[in-house]
Formats: structure tokens, C-alpha cells, sequence
């Protein structure tokens, strides 16, 4: 069974979100998502599908994020694991750079002005909107932890940037896509418009995928795969009535991003592939709030997400999908026996050994 993996944008809390849908994913069916044929993240999402592909298994993302102190386990780099930030990266300190004046993107600016029917709304907003001031450097130490250098070894890890100069979508980690390191992809994936610095790339500045689409699934549409899953922390099934503006821009903006879903969906399920997809409840929304990038209330949003997910996936529509899945390898679904020291874990001798 060819099984693809798509992990929406979703800031701070969406990431969170994600954390505890994958736990919630693997202990449900004992299947690893890491072992999916290809792994599609954007912004929030390719934090964390990174580290899945890298290693990293959801139960220990949830282990870490509730402050769990692993004694004698260490990163790729020989660092004590429980140094590693707990929020994933979200570090918010100041890019060591000129204070931004104008737009952003001069260049996506005025192509959006002449062609705005070629750009997505929030691409033609980000253009004019001036350039990001917080580093992205959190971020890219969170995935070298794991990565200190080069791609994850998962074969079809696809990281979802916007070219900062036209918007135009790009795959990190994909055939013809240009050359990165994982910590350098994944910080353009996440480096939102006008909040984080953009990432230079070869020459070329990179922003957030979520520009294009929050949650890119469409670009699994021609891999032939059997059943897609999809974690969309930006939209939902359950829409609230909002009185005041923020509630009111943050539901809109999920109405948009699950109309965009529905869509790309469509397109999957048209060319033959099953697709499972997994949104966020109107309980999941309430914790979460209107500001996704607020650090607040991070692991209870995991914990809310571990049971909200874990109740979607015991529809029977969505179970009789998910029944051929493989399991996985019980190391990867629930924390393994002995000592951290043990755990087959990135940065571990005992991974690097049956590596």
C-alpha cells in the first residue's frame, strides 16, 4: 500500500496541533507515520514532518514538549536532549539585519499588481507588506539537532517554500528542486511574510508555502499513491460564530484555507488516490485561539489534539480507509523499555548502530 503524508501550515499552536494528531495517528492504528512513501510539509508542518522523517517518533515530540527529562540521551551533535527547546523553535529574537523600508518584495509586489489572478490572495498581500524582522535561526538549531547537516535519509521528504521574488511554489527535497539543507528548507518554509526574515536559498529568498496553499496536498496528485493522510491545522469542520474581529479573521481565514482543501482534494480522489482528512474541532479552535503563533497553552493543545484526533479516526468512513495501513515498529508508536540511552532515537549510539 503507497501511502502519502501531508502536514498543513499552522504557526506555534497549528505545529502543536500537528504533535498530538500524529501521536493520536500511530497509537490508533500502530501505524508509523514516518514510514509513509512521501512526506509533504508547509511551514508548521515541515517542523514537524521533518523531524518524524528524521526520526524523531510522535510519542517523544509529546514527551518533550510536557517537559520530560531524558537522562543520557543526546542530539545528533552530542548536545543533552532536554536542552533542545520545547516549543519546537518558537523562539522569537530579532534578525541581526537593517530595518526593513518598503515592501518586502518589490519583485512579487509588482507581478502581483500586473497578473493578481496568477497569485494567490496572500501572495499578493505579502509583496507589499514589509519584510520580516525575527531570525529563523530557532528554528533551522531545532531541525539540526536531528540534521546537522544535508537532506533526512526518508527518500520523499518535501519541504513547501514560495519563491520570495515571484511566489511561486518550490518543493525542497523534491527531483529538480534546487539544492538545500533540511534546517535551511525548513526555515523558509516557515519564515511567514512580514514576521520572520526571508531565507536565502541559492542566491533567491524563500518565504512561507503557506503563501501558495496551507496545505500543498495537490502536489501529491500525479505520485499514483493508494491513500493520502492529511493533518490540516488551519481549517475545520466545526466553524464557529465569531463576534469579535480577530475570532472573526481567524474563521475566515479557515473557511479559505478549507475551501483550498476541499479542492486539492478533489483532484486526488478524481485521479484514483483515497484521501483521509484530519481538521481541527470547534474544541480544538477554543484552546487554540485567534493568534496560531502565540506560545500559550502549546501542550494543552496537544493533549486536546491527541483525543479530538483520535475520535476522528474511529469514524467508520475514515477507519475503513486506514485499516490496510501496516503497522509499524513498536519503538516507533509507544516509548520503548530501558533507559533513554537505549531508545532507538536520533543522536543515540543505539540508532546510529542499527542504522
Amino acid at each position: 500500500m503507497r501511502v502519502g503524508l501531508v502536514l498543513g501550515a499552522g504557526g506555534v499552536l497549528g505545529g502543536a496541533w500537528l504533535v498530538g494528531g500524529l501521536h493520536a495517528l500511530a497509537t490508533e492504528t500502530r501505524w508509523d507515520p514516518a514510514s509513509a512513501d512521501t512526506i509533504v510539509g508547509t511551514s508548521a508542518g515541515s517542523m514537524v514532518g521533518s523531524l518524524l522523517a528524521s526520526g524523531v517518533p510522535p510519542w517523544f515530540m509529546v514527551a518533550h514538549s510536557a517537559g520530560e527529562v531524558f537522562d543520557g540521551l543526546v542530539d545528533a551533535e552530542g548536545r543533552p536532549a532536554e536542552e533542545a527547546d520545547r516549543s519546537a523553535g518558537a523562539v522569537f529574537q530579532l534578525e541581526r539585519a537593517l530595518p526593513p523600508i518598503g515592501p518586502g518584495s518589490w519583485g512579487l509586489a509588482l507581478r502581483s499588481a500586473m497578473q493578481p489572478h496568477r497569485h494567490t490572495p496572500a501572495a499578493v498581500l505579502a509583496g507589499w507588506l514589509p519584510r520580516g524582522v525575527f531570525s529563523t535561526e530557532p528554528l533551522k538549531d531545532t531541525i539540526r539537532r536531528v540534521v546537522p547537516d544535508g537532506w533526512a535519509e526518508h527518500p520523499h521528504l518535501w519541504v513547501v517554500a514560495c519563491d520570495y521574488s515571484t511566489g511561486r511554489r518550490v518543493q525542497f527535497g523534491r527531483d529538480g528542486a534546487p539544492p538545500a539543507d533540511l534546517a535551511d528548507a525548513v526555515a523558509a518554509s516557515c519564515a511567514i511574510p512580514s514576521f520572520y526574515h526571508p531565507v536565502e536559498i541559492g542566491g533567491r529568498r524563500y518565504v512561507d508555502g503557506g503563501l501558495y496553499s496551507n496545505s500543498n496536498l495537490d502536489v501529491l496528485r500525479a505520485q499514483e499513491l493508494d491513500l493520502v493522510v492529511c493533518l490540516n491545522p488551519t481549517s475545520t469542520l466545526n466553524p464557529t460564530h465569531a463576534y469579535n474581529p480577530a475570532e472573526w479573521l481567524a474563521g475566515a481565514a479557515r473557511s479559505l484555507s478549507g475551501r483550498r482543501l476541499g479542492s486539492e482534494a478533489k483532484k486526488l480522489r478524481e485521479a484514483g488516490t483515497s484521501v483521509v482528512l484530519i481538521q481541527p474541532t470547534a474544541e480544538d479552535i477554543e484552546v487554540m485561539g485567534p493568534n496560531l503563533m502565540s506560545t500559550r497553552r502549546r501542550h494543552e493543545v496537544i493533549e486536546i489534539a491527541i483525543r479530538t484526533v483520535r475520535e476522528q479516526l474511529r469514524e467508520p468512513g475514515v477507519r475503513g480507509l486506514l485499516r490496510k495501513l501496516p503497522p509499524g515498529q513498536p519503538e516507533r508508536i509507544a516509548r520503548p523499555a530501558g533507559p533513554p540511552s537505549t531508545w532507538p532515537l536520533p543522536g543515540n549510539t543505539a540508532y546510529r548502530e542499527a542504522s
